[in-house]
Parts: C-alpha cells; sequence; structure tokens
C-alpha cells in the first residue's frame, strides 16, 4: 500500500485499489440492470426498487415494502429472461425489504 501526505478523491482510491474497483464496478452493473428493468416494473413501484448486491449469478433487489415485494415476486420469472436476454447471468434474484431510515 502506498502511503500519502495529501488527500485524494475517492475516485482516485477507488481507481488504485482493485478491490475498491470491483465493487465500484458491480454498483454500477447493479444499477445498469435495475435500468434496464423499469420498463417491466408497474409504474407506482419503481421508485420503491433500489438495485441491490450482485453475487455471481444471484442479483438482489431492494424493497421499502413487503407490498412491493409480494408484486415484485410475481413478475420474477419475466425480469430473469429479460436480464438473461441482455446477455447478464441471472439465475435467481433476491428481494430483501429494507425500510427507509
Amino acid at each position: 500500500m502506498i502511503r500519502r501526505n495529501h488527500a485524494i478523491t475517492l475516485l482516485q482510491a477507488t481507481q488504485e485499489s482493485e478491490t475498491l474497483s470491483r465493487l465500484c464496478d458491480l454498483a454500477d452493473e447493479s444499477a445498469q440492470r435495475l435500468k434496464s428493468i423499469e420498463s417491466l416494473l408497474p409504474a407506482t413501484l419503481r421508485h420503491r426498487v433500489r438495485p441491490g448486491p450482485i453475487e455471481g449469478p444471484t442479483w438482489c433487489l431492494l424493497l421499502e415494502t413487503n407490498a412491493a415485494a409480494a408484486k415484485i415476486k410475481q413478475l420474477l420469472p419475466a425480469l430473469q429472461a429479460h436480464l438473461r436476454s441482455k446477455g447478464w447471468e441471472v439465475n435467481a434474484i433476491r428481494l430483501k425489504v429494507q425500510t427507509p431510515r
């Protein structure tokens, strides 16, 4: 690790660290996946869904309410098929309810 006596930006830090760079790439890909499926989500639920972590072929969606999770759960087969058609290897989509802080 290189020690510095001056401040660097977050962008510089992520570019210089392999681990942080990979984490940023995964966050960007997760956001791209969500953008890809937005048109398949009911308009009333789009603002309640956030991209979550990618763990191999499993992707996680973060939802604000149990009701949103129940509705999205019905759409999972279509969402997975759409993502696969766009070239992403998604074998499962996990739903996690997170209440806003």
